[in-house]
């Protein structure tokens, strides 16, 4: 796997959890990484569901009214 660039930041975090992922072991770099990873990971579904908001009624609608599609295809 090639590097990725990074840089550096300037964080304040809790100092409870610093102590507590100290205690635990955990590497407070790679928490930070992974949770910033999941906070953009949530807000890019949380806007792809606004965006597609209308299309998902839009089907809903649909399914309310005609059933599934292929719906006798199902084996469960």
């Amino acid at each position: 796997m090639g590097h990725r660039a990074r840089t550096a930041a300037n964080l304040s975090v809790d100092e409870s959890l610093v102590s507590q992922a100290r205690e635990l072991k955990i590497n407070i770099s790679r928490g930070v990484k992974e949770g910033i990873a999941n906070a953009i990971k949530a807000e890019r579904e949380r806007l792809w569901r606004i965006e597609n908001a209308e299309a998902i009624r839009l089907e809903n609608e649909y399914v309310e009214k005609h059933g599934l599609p292929l719906a006798k295809y199902r084996q469960f």
